[in-house]
């Protein structure tokens, strides 16, 4: 029986990303796209609460049965693995930029994994870096192509980010750079001189050894297996051997205020 591959994104249903995404896909199972009818990006993990979704039938080149919703990445993905039953494997991108360390908190892109996680399903979200050219999507294929085949026999990880450069030599198992964030806030003014801003990212240097930004900088397609738990092991580690028991609190009396007569 083949695989049933679910495809989201947050660069919107036409980035030239997910048909590259769909091309080596295909070649694993059946393929289905469901993305954003726009650009979704750093829109996190964000779900539409607040307003109907409408799933609308796309044509796109290679002949993908394919969907534009009016919703985020992750919106894409429950409604897709709602409609289309028994899906087996989501995967999410190629992604126009790259997701490294800390942005992964904010990638729309690997919110769409996060959510097939969160459904009980394997999510893999694919970036690469972008250039002043056009990406050439053609040259990246085996290195999709083979992160696919080694993360399919690796049936364990449910949930794994891929951050693929312009021009790879290698493949590295790496684990996610925390130790900086590359976010930052540049200021401006509208036509009418009122204050404005724009989140923008800067770059960053001296990447860890064995890091997805490390990999990354050094032209190897980092592969980094990710969790749901956000759990800091080693903080509970801590408290629980200063305190092994319940946790229990003193009831503290209120102090009564003195009147003036009273003093």
């Amino acid at each position: 029986m083949k695989l049933r591959i679910l495809i989201a994104n947050d660069d919107g249903i036409y980035s030239p990303g997910i048909a590259a995404l769909a091309k080596v896909a295909a070649r694993f199972g059946e393929v289905r796209i469901v993305a954003p009818d726009v650009e979704q990006s750093s829109m996190g993990h964000a779900i539409t609460s607040s307003r109907p979704l409408r799933l609308r039938r796309t044509p796109l080149p290679g002949g993908f049965e394919a969907y534009r919703v009016n919703g985020t990445p992750a919106d894409c993905v429950a409604l897709g693995a709602y409609l289309w039953k028994r899906v087996d494997l989501v995967l999410s991108g190629i992604n126009l930029g790259p997701n490294l360390g800390s942005s992964c908190w904010h990638s729309g892109t690997l919110a769409a994994a996060k959510q097939a996680a969160l459904l009980g399903l394997r999510g893999i979200a694919f970036s690469t870096s972008v250039t002043e050219k056009e990406h050439d999507f053609t040259a990246l294929e085996p290195f999709v192509n083979q992160a696919l085949q080694l993360l399919l026999e690796e049936k364990e990880m449910c949930l794994v980010n891929v951050n693929l450069p312009a021009k790879p030599k290698g493949i590295r198992w790496t684990r996610q750079a925390v130790k900086q964030y590359d976010g930052d806030v540049v200021p401006g003014q509208d036509p009418l001189k009122r204050p404005i801003y724009w989140f923008t990212i800067k770059p960053l240097k001296g990447e860890e050894e064995g890091t997805d930004r490390w990999a990354f900088a050094n032209n190897f397609v980092s592969i980094t297996p990710l969790r749901l738990d956000l759990t800091d092991e080693k903080e509970l580690a801590r408290i629980l051997a200063l305190q092994p028991g319940p946790v229990t609190t003193k009831a503290v009396s209120p102090r009564r205020k003195k009147s003036k007569a009273g003093k």
